[in-house]
């Protein structure tokens, strides 16, 4: 598969050529699942989106039965930025139910297949796209991540997945599930085409109030895998993680070391207090932003013999189990007599973890982390909900404390699975995020 690079400098001939193969290479590639359908919105390169994305005239359901039918009446902003770039949107790519899990097994389409092995989840919620990019049925896509959405799936798929500074790239037009946590990224076959598709997507929109407006600073102009940066590694966060990641971990430190970056050991707050955290403020969020979907304004109907009925027919057949267990959690922790004890004290956590990542950044430029605690899990691994939403554990808080993380595939596990780790960076230091990622890709591909 070309790059994204690559594919900027082809000529409108072999770009349709291009496409044309794409096409039958998705066809005979069918059993993966990793597209729901293939579309083209213009001549362009083509790139895949989530199905939470709007697209103009596609049907878009996040996934799910309740949006059967929709059909998006607008463009995302980030849409109209890979259209304006010459890029243009391919066809829509499976997902967990509303972006809600970490193998997209909860999608009304049937789950999707790691390419690596057919019987191993590809993540979740952005397992499309992650599959997608790493069987080579697409230059490039387009995921979400709430909690690790693109992160997690491109380190199972073996890709690289990269989440934004929360604000640094438009939400108008994406498929709410947790809107202080949301954030649209690049995954991708490298480091570099992640920043030049970053670049193509972020900046600010007035259309979404919690845009940053931060100019338009190009990272991948500027890319620099030979700038010697402080990066924290965490020896107490891997020791709970598989023998595979933690001998990728300390494979990645040697190839840092190598590079000539200064390696220093730091700690941070015990992880159980981000699962509880994000689980409190993400379900809440998601009870809100899911009470639009009643079959009245679009979407699904199941029709009953009143108002009450309809709504609860429609809701009880149109959520999957997991959409509707979260419903729950986020109606429960927003009730009166529980507001207080749970989401208020999720609020404080969370400012907690925001300012304990601030310390840190004060004495280095990144971090080193694993994505998950171990590599992709076979289907229907993860049978006990508790089990899935503790396999967050690396990823979530970074969402938290609206941080830019990059995901990179770093070792082959004994399993034969990739190993994905992960960088973090201050607040709106992609630069710095890339550069790193980039000598560390550098290094491990030398």
């Amino acid at each position: 598969m070309i790059t994204l690079k690559e594919a900027l400098e082809l000529s409108p001939q072999e770009l349709d050529s291009f496409r044309d193969d794409l096409k039958a290479k998705i066809e005979a590639n069918s059993e993966l699942n990793a597209y729901i359908d293939v579309n083209v919105v213009a001549e362009g390169i083509p790139i895949a989106i989530k199905d939470n994305i709007q697209v103009k005239d596609w049907s878009v359901t996040s996934g799910s039965k309740i949006l059967q039918g929709y059909i998006a009446p607008y463009n995302a902003t980030v849409i109209t930025k890979l259209l304006e770039a010459g890029l243009t949107p391919f066809g829509r790519t499976n997902m967990d139910e509303f972006a809600m899990g970490s193998t997209t097994e909860s999608s009304f389409y049937g789950k999707t297949q790691n390419p690596h092995n057919p019987g191993r989840v590809p993540g979740g919620s952005s397992g499309g796209s992650a599959a997608a990019v790493g069987a080579g049925l697409a230059i490039a896509a387009l995921g979400s991540d709430t909690g690790g959405s693109i992160r997690q799936p491109a380190a199972f798929c073996g890709i690289v997945g990269m989440k934004p500074t929360y604000g640094r790239v438009s939400r108008y037009g994406l498929g709410a599930y947790a809107s202080s946590l949301d954030q649209i990224g690049p995954m991708t076959q490298n480091v570099e085409d992640a920043a030049i598709l970053y670049d193509i997507i972020s900046g600010h929109d007035p259309k979404d109030s919690t845009s940053v407006d931060m100019g338009s600073s190009k990272v991948s102009d500027k890319l620099d895998p030979e700038r010697k940066l402080t990066i924290a590694v965490l020896p107490e966060y891997v020791k709970d993680a598989s023998e595979d990641v933690r001998k990728a971990y300390d494979k990645a430190i040697e190839a840092l070391k190598r590079a000539g970056h200064t390696i220093v050991e730091k700690s941070l707050m015990d992880a159980k207090y981000d699962i509880s955290a994000y689980y409190i403020t993400a379900t809440a969020e998601a009870t809100t932003n899911l009470a639009r979907y009643d079959g009245i304004r679009y979407g699904n109907r199941k029709e009953g013999e009143n108002l009450k009925d309809l709504f609860i027919e429609t809701r009880s057949e149109g959520f999957g189990d997991e959409v509707k267990r979260r419903i729950l959690l986020g109606n429960f922790v927003l009730s009166s007599g529980y507001y207080d004890a749970y989401y208020v004290k999720a609020q404080k956590v969370r400012h907690l973890i925001k300012e304990e990542y601030d310390k840190l950044f004060a004495e280095v430029d990144l971090i080193l982390s694993p994505v998950a605690p171990r590599t992709a899990y076979e289907f229907g691994a993860l049978e006990d909900p508790l089990e899935m939403y503790l396999s967050d554990i690396y990823t979530i808080s970074v969402n938290l404390a609206g941080l830019p993380a990059i995901s990179l595939p770093v070792d082959t596990a004994s399993d034969g699975m990739p190993v994905g780790l992960q960088l973090i960076a201050k607040a709106f230091d992609e630069q710095t995020l890339f550069d790193g990622a980039l000598s560390l890709e550098t290094q491990l591909k030398s």
